[in-house]
């Protein structure tokens, strides 16, 4: 009988280890949020458009999923498995029948200085200036899209990992049917004319340094101050009100995790909001508003000496992976720094 159960145990173990990926749930974990149950879009563009789906190889889907595109909103997931990024494709794939496209990877030759000027006239009004993507979090979020759907970034490294010429081309070529995107032969261009814009794109790569990586920044910002915890509190709050930022209110950093009254008095934290910058910053991307509103903490260390301390907002824009973020969270840096700064001088 134990043996029986020894077998028993031994083959359920062996399933599960063995067991594929559930493609399905991998897709709700950790997709859909943003390119919606059934693949339609929303944050994210719609994956199961039969002109997008139908149009990119497994490799392209493998790769962006594995990379994201740095500096937009679509992260990457390094810790995926490969089987499950196979799964996860697999999943995508039930959305058509249409046999599975491959594309070759021999460099398309054109003129990139044409290509150049042609994407200034036909591209740059959806894909941005240089090729940086369409702007807009998507109509689930506060901020509406410029356009129906947000025009991929195409100077983005996550994108020319993955998509190879040939994929580009078909791409102008046929466009997007359901989209903005519509056949660049359509609109009057040459095939000579459409490989100049793959070499112009394509040339994008040329461009990209080692600000694609991810950038090391500080997570916080900090000064010591020559005053009392009291003293530098009231410097602050008057540097705040210059900024013209409102005081909301002033707390003990404990406030809620100990006994009210037994707070450690020298540990305290300021809040405070500029609400035309708040909205702006919603505006760019909603969840901004975790960080939200501004605080400074001040607080004595074990030598008696005092310090000041804030989130740097520059973290923001990379930890977001959006890079219109960039203006307003170095606007706030500014700020912040400016605060800290008149405090303790």
């Amino acid at each position: 009988m134990k043996n029986h159960i020894l077998t028993l145990i031994l083959v359920f173990t062996a399933f599960v280890v063995n067991a594929a990926p559930d493609g399905a749930a991998l897709y709700h974990q950790y997709c859909a949020v943003c390119h919606g149950d059934d693949g339609k879009g929303g944050v994210g563009v719609p994956l199961s458009l039969s002109s997008f789906i139908n149009s990119v190889s497994d490799e392209y889907l493998k790769t962006t999923i594995r990379l994201g595109r740095p500096g937009r909103i679509m992260p990457s997931f390094p810790k995926l498995s490969d089987a499950q990024i196979n799964a996860l494709v697999e999943h995508m794939r039930a959305w058509s029948d249409a046999p599975v496209v491959t594309h070759n990877t021999e460099p398309v030759k054109g003129d990139v200085k044409h290509g150049e000027a042609l994407f200034a006239k036909h591209c740059v009004q959806c894909h941005g200036e240089k090729g940086k993507g369409g702007t807009g979090t998507g109509v689930t979020f506060s901020r509406k899209r410029d356009l129906p759907i947000i025009a991929p970034a195409l100077n983005n490294p996550g994108f020319l990992a993955a998509a190879t010429d040939a994929m580009i081309k078909d791409t102008l070529i046929f466009g997007r049917e359901g989209t903005p995107m519509t056949s660049s032969l359509v609109t009057g261009l040459s095939e000579q004319d459409i490989d100049n814009l793959v070499s112009y794109i394509r040339s994008f790569e040329a461009q990209l340094t080692d600000a694609a990586k991810d950038e090391v920044i500080e997570a916080v910002i900090t000064a010591d101050s020559p005053y009392t915890v009291e003293e530098t509190i009231e410097n602050l709050k008057a540097a705040i009100v210059d900024q013209n930022f409102t005081l909301i209110r002033t707390d003990y950093v404990e406030h809620g995790f100990v006994e009210e009254g037994k707070e450690n008095k020298k540990q305290v934290v300021i809040h405070f909001c500029n609400f035309n910058f708040l909205f702006q910053a919603l505006a760019i991307d909603p969840r901004v508003g975790i960080f939200l509103p501004c605080r400074v903490t001040v607080t004595e260390q074990e030598d008696g000496k005092v310090q000041v301390a804030t989130i740097n907002p520059m973290r923001l824009s990379g930890l977001f992976n959006n890079d219109e973020l960039k203006a307003a969270c170095k606007e706030m840096t500014g700020i912040y720094e400016a605060i800290i700064e008149d405090a303790v001088l």
